[in-house]
């Protein structure tokens, strides 16, 4: 088991810990995401306030960093930066790469469903460590599109 805890400035988060067998260690030091198969990769800052999200993927900063539900948001149409607008095309299996700092985690998706922007329980910690990308649904302001994934085994 790798222990884990992370100091970020004034704050630190108490962190599960993640068999090493899942970690892969990088030499440099990034906050990225990756997704394969819709050619996405790029930037997360914590945050999912509009200025943010006009730049970045957003992350729910109440979510863990490295374990736990990682929780990201992103537009997905009409902003200069649409992240997530392939996001409707993950199926069950697809792989998501994310990276902290010098850590490589990866992800299988394995839900996907329509949740109302009401919905907070997705965004919640969880022991479980996945990932949670969050973006809206076309034209149904009322609704958001909610990926999640598994750490690989």
């Amino acid at each position: 088991m790798f222990p884990l805890s992370i100091c970020l400035g004034k704050k630190t988060q108490t962190i599960y810990k993640i068999p090493t067998t899942k970690i892969t260690k990088t030499t440099k030091e990034t906050w990225e995401i990756e997704i394969p198969k819709i050619n996405l990769k790029a930037e997360i800052k914590d945050g999912t306030d509009q200025e943010n999200l006009n730049k970045n993927i957003g992350h729910f900063i109440e979510s863990g960093y490295i374990n736990g539900n990682i929780c990201l948001a992103a537009h997905n149409r009409g902003y200069k930066v649409n992240y997530f607008q392939n996001l409707k095309q993950l199926e069950k299996g697809d792989k998501i790469i994310y990276k902290y700092k010098d850590i490589e985690l990866v992800y299988i998706v394995d839900t996907k469903k329509i949740i109302k922007d009401t919905d907070i329980q997705v965004i919640k910690p969880t022991k479980e460590n996945k990932i949670t990308l969050i973006t809206c649904v076309e034209n149904q302001p009322e609704y958001r599109r909610c990926i999640q994934g598994k750490l690989k085994i």
